[in-house]
């Protein structure tokens, strides 16, 4: 019997939808550089894949989020629509770390992972992971500086990824550190740990669920006119 999910990612400026089967992606539409336009596209992007794999929305059997932590605009537009399109279905909703699958992109054989993006200044949301894509530190909001990730760089290999990658680059320089840059948050590696969430039951509330903001929204406060 064949799993179809449908996984969203809209943590970042990367509006991403792919769909999967059995854990496998067949159909991925993503666009990394149209900033944060996901209110426009999002939808589009949805009947697009669905279009594409001629599959009808009533033919899902589970539809995934990327929960964070990210852009709280980005996560509330993508939480908002999957839990509409949940409603609408009557399917399970499944969400995804969005560092973990971030993580999925780096292929390594020892070493740790540090999956991180942007925050405010010099701060980011990270998260740490073996090469087995075991998390071994707690996602953090944290500053960075000179000797952030210190302990894990003196014994041995660190990749950086995800677009905290820049700032961090201008503060590390240690030979162990490599930095993969140009990388953001895919539906694509979500679609294997969505399908192994499926599998064990392993959904979510649709009515309570909530995106993972790591910190609390703080609205900015608008500059005075001259």
């Amino acid at each position: 019997m064949n799993t179809l999910i449908l996984s969203i990612e809209t943590a970042t400026t990367n509006c991403s939808v792919s769909l999967s089967k059995n854990g496998k992606p067949i159909v991925l539409k993503e666009d990394y550089d149209n900033g944060y336009s996901h209110a426009e596209r999002l939808h589009v992007y949805i009947d697009d894949v669905l279009k594409e794999a001629k599959v009808d929305a009533k033919d899902l059997d589970a539809i995934a989020i990327s929960k964070g932590p990210g852009s709280y605009t980005g996560l509330r537009i993508g939480v908002s629509a999957v839990k509409g399109l949940c409603y609408a279905l009557d399917k399970p909703l499944i969400s995804v770390s969005t560092l973990e699958a971030l993580a999925h992109q780096v292929k390594c054989k020892e070493g740790v992972i540090v999956a991180m993006l942007d925050a405010r200044r010099m701060e980011v949301y990270s998260a740490i992971f073996d090469s087995n894509y075991n998390q071994i530190r707690d996602t953090e909001a944290q500053i960075l500086d000179e000797h952030a990730f210190a302990d894990y760089l003196e014994k041995g290999k660190v990749y950086f990824i995800g677009n905290g990658v820049e700032k961090t680059k201008t503060l590390i320089n240690h030979p162990n550190a490599i930095f993969i840059e140009d990388k953001l948050p895919s539906a694509n590696e979500m679609s294997l740990l969505a399908y192994n969430k499926y599998k064990k039951s392993d959904t979510e509330d649709v009515a309570y669920f909530e995106p993972y903001y790591l910190k609390d929204f703080v609205a900015l406060k608008p500059k005075p006119k001259n």
